[in-house]
């Protein structure tokens, strides 16, 4: 297995590598750029429709974003600074780039992770109470309520709930909008927990809502599939337990389409959910991309492209890798 783990971690290079040269090329042909943001909002500020910025601080501009070299030098000068762990700076507020990040991702992976773990520990059991009692009235009503879930948008499941709890003209449960209340830093520690807490409601249900509907579907399907495969006639032929047929055989098969599920959630952990951000007033990673790219912020916009890629190719590669921790048959090495 050494050998494969070794040819995908330099695949996973090559591909992140592919993915940033393509990412950058397209970003810096698409219609807008950085000079032109600035002229237009110089032009919206000054008096009339004449730019007050001279050629001289034109030309100036265009050095300092690097617009005056060609697309392939502004690449490898990108890379350059990659490769020293340097996302640059922001075009907007000529801040550290990696500063900005650091500052949203410890609130992405919060939202990220609870969601993820919140959809698996109500998903996946629910997904084997459907499957294991067939055509039952648990599995009629469980299927109902993941088709309804899954068929609504997040930001129409965020817009009911902030008309129904937040204050609107049913309950005022929980609050609209931020992640702490204006009076945080006056509170003690185990109320600045319950402070955080209560406004992670609201935006965690609209983050895991979708993905639960989707684990408890999957899993529902694995769990039946493996239900009907003869190592579990045999099982029970040999007399062993129900529960232990289903707990021991068919559920641990019934996980690897759930391995490549949660393979394909990572990328979701940071700056997944720009509409949910937005809705909440959430200052997370996925708001910052949105504010980027109306910004034609180049720099801030390919450092979140290139921590999602990585964090696709990352899930790829776990996902692999728990294969063979669930399933000993998967063998890599072709034996």
């Amino acid at each position: 297995m050494s050998s494969y783990l070794i040819k995908r971690v330099g695949l996973l290079i090559l591909t992140l590598f592919g993915i940033t040269f393509v990412s950058f090329i397209m970003l810096q042909l698409a219609p807008g750029s950085p000079l032109e943001m600035k002229l237009s909002q110089d032009k919206s500020g000054g008096l009339g429709n004449k730019s007050v910025i001279t050629e001289e601080a034109r030309e100036q501009l265009k050095k300092l974003y690097h617009l005056d070299k060609p697309i392939l030098t502004r690449y490898a000068l990108w890379l350059n600074d990659i490769a020293h762990l340097n996302f640059g700076e922001s075009f907007t507020d000529h801040r550290p780039v990696i500063e900005k990040i650091k500052e949203r991702i410890p609130i992405s992976l919060a939202f990220g992770i609870s969601s993820i773990v919140i959809a698996l520990l109500i998903g996946i059991p629910l997904g084997l109470i459907s499957g294991a009692k067939q055509n039952s009235i648990w599995d009629r009503w469980i299927t109902f309520l993941v088709i309804a879930e899954y068929s609504l948008p997040s930001y129409v499941i965020g817009i009911l709930l902030l008309t129904f709890f937040g204050g609107g003209d049913f309950f005022d449960w929980f609050p609209i909008y931020g992640i702490q209340s204006d009076s945080y830093e006056n509170l003690t520690f185990f109320a600045k927990i319950m402070d955080r807490a209560h406004h992670f409601v609201l935006p965690c249900i609209c983050y895991c809502i979708g993905s639960l509907a989707f684990i408890t579907q999957q899993q529902r399907a694995s769990f039946l599939e493996a239900l009907h495969q003869d190592y579990i006639r045999t099982a029970r032929a040999k007399g062993l337990s129900e529960r232990w047929v289903l707990l021991k055989h068919a559920f641990r098969n019934s996980l690897i389409p759930i391995i490549t599920i949660v393979g394909g959630m990572i990328p979701g952990i940071l700056g997944g959910g720009v509409i949910i951000e937005s809705l909440f007033s959430i200052p997370g990673l996925g708001l910052l991309s949105y504010e980027s790219l109306l910004q034609r912020d180049y720099p801030t916009i390919m450092a979140n492209f290139t921590i999602s890629a990585f964090l696709s190719l990352l899930g790829i590669f776990l996902s692999d890798i728990c294969y063979v921790l669930i399933d000993p048959r998967i063998d890599f090495e072709g034996r």
